[in-house]
């Protein structure tokens, strides 16, 4: 009741500084889901919304869409402190402190991402229920430093995929089964499902996934957003549960190129936590490039085969055909390229590896679970599975291995090596500004291992009622120019498509 009594004083001490503590009439309610950053900001500015009204319908809409019919389970958990966090920056925006852009904007975050709150940070799983964190990983006081209202986690894949690799992809204990808004029974890919999906059903505008292979821009391409995956050390990795930080990075899945920029912007940083953030380039305006001509005079190779045990010739599909034809309409040069594929090696032995060595290190942050070690996680499990008949067998082949921690690293640090000499020498052979591919499975695995940044967007839908995509990838901290060249095919195609939930 006193928490009740203390939140509508601050309610009210709100509508006296600002009258518009609901949506502005001349805001379609309905337009607000898919708004971008900038026009949510350029209402908040105008006083056409606030933050509180903001929060409070998208929070209607998850209850609509994401618990009732078409039930997508997109969204774990919701922040019970939104609206008071919202309402403390509407406050600040009453009294002339704008924090910068995301000043008030809502983002999901996975739920593999430590928040100092009343969330959970469980990775998908029930034995991991307990005391929340007691902290907040690293960008996500970025985030908060930066005005953005964390406004609840989103379901995933649990554990990253890693628990058995032959469950439903966006299926957790905790979350159950994610679903693709835009054809219910299809797949939503992994593991950041639901961050992808929240964002494509228009749950809030921002979210962040991790990936370490293929978990951010496999979920935007099966729902139709734009998910990038920044080089690896760009992003700090502390305070988020890891499969291991020889390839895991955090990431951004949004609705448009400059809405993925304008985090970019906030979520940089050197962190003492995360040695690889220290040779990462700081204080970037990773907006400063986006334009529409941004393609004019590129030179952009495209994959037509991987050679390799494991490689193939690529057939491209109408979808991507047409994203070339509109890259060269835009002024770029589109050059078909034979690149080489790595053998694998020891590539899962090494994941795995260090998943064994840095999951024991994460738990021991954490106090108040009903587990401590892997071997307690798999006990947990066993009597209580969260689904019947799902299994866990990549966890258990993870506490049998052997590989120490220093065997998994010289694994990973030499198939790192390997793939960044396979793209680089594409790109000195022929002179190019990036590589572009469609969703092949070859281009994102070679640009994961790498360690190198991508962006997934929208280049359509198929005959199936599904989004395709294309993939721009280059080299270390070459993010500056990869947004730019996604913003302008962006503009230019505009294949942005709203689910119709069937």
């Amino acid at each position: 009741m006193k928490h009740r009594f203390k939140h509508r004083l601050n309610q009210l001490a709100l509508a006296i500084v600002l009258p518009m503590a609901v949506i502005n009439a001349a805001v379609a309610a309905d337009a607000l889901e898919y708004a971008s950053v900038s026009e949510l900001g350029k209402l908040m500015a105008d006083n056409e919304l606030t933050a509180v009204a903001l929060v409070e319908h998208l929070t209607e809409r998850m209850a609509s869409l994401d618990k009732q019919v078409p039930t997508l389970n997109a969204v774990i958990e919701l922040n019970p402190q939104a609206v008071e966090i919202a309402t403390a920056l509407d406050q600040e925006r009453a009294q002339g402190q704008i924090r910068g852009p995301l000043h008030g904007i809502p983002v999901l975050l996975k739920d593999s991402i430590d928040t100092a709150d009343m969330l959970q940070t469980s990775a998908g799983s029930l034995a991991m229920v307990g005391q929340p964190a007691s902290r907040d990983a690293f960008i996500v006081e970025q985030l908060r430093e930066a005005g953005a209202i964390v406004l609840g986690k989103t379901n995933m894949s649990e554990w990253a995929y890693v628990r058995d690799m032959e469950l439903p992809h966006g299926w957790s204990g905790r979350g159950g089964q994610s679903k693709n808004p835009h054809v219910l029974s299809e797949g939503v890919c992994g593991s950041s499902s639901g961050s992808a999906v929240a964002v494509a059903a228009g749950f809030a505008p921002l979210s962040i996934g991790t990936e370490t292979n293929g978990s951010i821009t496999c979920p935007a391409t099966a729902n139709g957003v734009v998910g990038v995956k920044p080089t690896l050390g760009l992003f700090s990795r502390s305070g988020i549960v890891p499969i291991t930080r020889l390839q895991d990075t955090p990431g951004t899945l949004t609705r448009s190129v400059r809405d993925a920029a304008l985090m970019f912007n906030v979520l940089q940083g050197m962190d003492s936590a995360d040695a690889a953030t220290a040779g990462a380039p700081q204080g970037i305006d990773y907006t400063a490039l986006l334009a529409n001509d941004a393609l004019n005079g590129k030179r952009i190779g495209y994959p037509i085969a991987y050679t390799g045990s494991h490689g193939a010739r690529l057939t491209p599909s109408f979808e991507f055909l047409m994203a070339m034809a509109t890259m060269q309409e835009l002024g770029a040069t589109l050059v078909p390229l034979t690149m080489r594929l790595p053998d694998m090696g020891d590539y899962f032995t090494g994941l795995m590896g260090g998943m064994k060595h840095e999951l024991p290190e994460y738990l021991a942050s954490r106090t108040g679970l009903p587990v401590q070690s892997l071997q307690e996680l798999i006990d947990f499990n066993t009597l209580n599975p969260g689904h019947d008949g799902y299994g866990q067998s990549m966890l258990e082949a993870i506490n049998a291995l052997s590989t120490t921690h220093q065997e998994a690293t010289v694994i990973i640090e030499a198939l790192n090596a390997a793939f960044k000499e396979a793209i680089d020498e594409q790109l000195r052979e022929h002179n190019l500004d990036a590589l572009v591919s469609e969703d092949d499975g070859f281009s994102q695995f070679s640009a994961a291992v790498a360690s190198y940044p991508a962006i997934t967007l929208p280049s359509g839908m198929n005959g199936d009622g599904l989004p395709t995509s294309v993939f721009f990838f280059g080299p270390r901290w070459s993010e500056p120019q990869l947004l730019a060249m996604a913003y302008s095919y962006e503009q230019e195609s505009q294949h942005l498509q709203h689910p119709a939930f069937k």
